[in-house]
């Protein structure tokens, strides 16, 4: 018999043998869980469990578990802070992957001036440690409910700024496991979009201050922005913006016009503060959510002629292959 046909008989690789694998080169620091839930490390609060979730507590963990999810042919998935994502209710069948322990999470200002943040810091932490710092121009970012990985995978923005607005220069490690840095100026960013984070991991950026300030000048600027947001974002669980805005205009506009606020499946809801986001009312569902996002898309496309792309991703699936 030859060796391809013994190769074909040999039974598949287990989560089992994954776990095994990763445990004997894993640092006590690092956290490891199966069938963990994800709906509640969502600002949605929807979704089922990860097959497999991770908390590295350093690179070398972080490398290791990639290289042991690639050698058993499993898929990796990030997870930030949550927001901007809809986890199916059933959950993923994948290595679920957050760089939640607190050395993620740094804020270093550097001799040069230029300030690194690890991808694990919240956005809302990065404008408070910038304000103390006397650093303006990150005061834009106080508000998005994220933290910088998932901002720089999705060039996040708001109220007119975006983070490669600020951004030097982003460090980052391949499905391989391989360390790289790379300047912003070869880097291909557009609207809600970090090409080459599409599959790489996000570990932190050199960002530039665009300008000193006077902390309490900085906290009026920060404040300006809170009371926008307030008045014109939804404040119960949400995602964030569901669409994309079209070259048509603004997608929460198009959607309010066809008379979708307050339209609702199960416990999902499009807000009536502002149409692009839907709202968890309780207990809604992913299904729920999936269901309401392709209402709003029919009514609009057959009253507008637009098709509305989602912005929000689904995590670990793709929205074509669900609308």
């Amino acid at each position: 018999m030859s060796t391809a046909k013994i190769n074909t008989l040999l039974p598949a690789p287990t989560w089992e043998d994954f776990l095994r694998a990763v445990r004997r080169g894993l640092r006590p620091a690092t956290k490891l869980l199966e069938y963990e839930l994800l709906g509640a490390k969502t600002t949605m609060r929807v979704g089922g469990p990860a097959r497999v979730y991770a908390e590295p507590a350093d690179l070398e963990d972080l490398r290791l578990l990639l290289r042991q999810a690639k050698e058993f042919g499993l898929p990796v998935l990030m997870l930030g802070r949550g927001s901007n994502l809809i986890i199916p209710d059933a959950g993923v069948e994948g290595v679920v992957i957050s760089l939640a322990h607190p050395d993620w999470q740094k804020f270093t200002v550097q001799p040069d001036g230029r300030i690194w943040v690890g991808a694990g810091l919240r956005l809302k932490n990065l404008c408070g440690l910038a304000t103390k710092a006397g650093l303006a121009g990150f005061e834009f970012l106080e508000g998005i409910p994220g933290s910088v990985g998932g901002a720089l995978r999705m060039n996040a923005g708001a109220m007119g700024g975006w983070m490669f607005d600020v951004v030097e220069e982003v460090q980052l490690v391949t499905p391989q496991g391989e360390l790289q840095e790379l300047k912003k100026a070869v880097l291909h960013v557009d609207y809600r979009h970090c090409a080459e984070l599409q599959e790489a991991i996000a570990l932190g950026a050199y960002l530039q201050a665009p300008a000193a300030a006077a902390a309490t000048t900085i906290r009026g600027q920060i404040e300006t922005y809170q009371k926008k947001r307030v008045e014109s974002q939804p404040r119960e669980p949400s995602a964030g913006c569901i669409f994309k805005n079209p070259p048509e205009g603004s997608a929460g506009q198009l959607i309010d016009a066809v008379g979708l606020k307050g339209e609702r499946v199960g416990d999902a809801e499009v807000s009536a503060v502002h149409a692009n986001f839907i709202i968890n009312r309780g207990s809604a569902t992913s299904a729920d959510i999936i269901e309401l996002i392709k209402i709003i898309r029919a009514r609009v496309r057959r009253a507008r002629g637009i098709e509305l792309e989602p912005e929000v991703m689904l995590y670990g699936q793709a929205w074509k292959d669900v609308l």
